[in-house]
């Protein structure tokens, strides 16, 4: 879709397995009907998936009508911005992956608070 991640460069894949996006195209891709933005893809942790769950946002049982397996800590997930901010204020934030996050999701989060939740490949 030619999107661009937080640093203004092409958008990376978040997520092909489970296969993630709100177009179910592997990235953070958004547009008009994103209501939520699912821009930011995270690596989820247990807490970030209680936390999640506690809201009313299960993304641990599988759905298989949705072809949905259910998300496991590790796996990468293109999460609502909102959300993620949420869970960042409650302190159960999950690292980011920057270069797959859309800058659609600096419309709500602040680039110096993702930077200290990016992941760090090589470190």
């Amino acid at each position: 879709m030619g999107q661009l991640n937080v640093f203004g460069e092409p958008l990376k894949i978040c997520s092909e397995k489970p296969l993630t996006g709100y177009f179910r195209d592997g990235c953070c891709n958004t547009d008009e009907t994103d209501v939520g933005s699912h821009t930011v893809c995270a690596v989820v942790t247990e807490d970030f998936l209680i936390f999640s769950l506690e809201q009313g946002n299960d993304l641990i049982t599988p759905a298989p009508w949705y072809q949905f397996e259910g998300l496991k800590p590790g796996d990468r997930w293109c999460l609502c911005a909102s959300r993620w901010l949420e869970a960042y204020r409650a302190g159960k934030a999950p690292l980011v992956d920057l270069e797959a996050t859309n800058e659609k999701c600096l419309e709500i989060i602040p680039m110096k608070i993702l930077l200290q939740f990016a992941v760090r490949e090589n470190a």
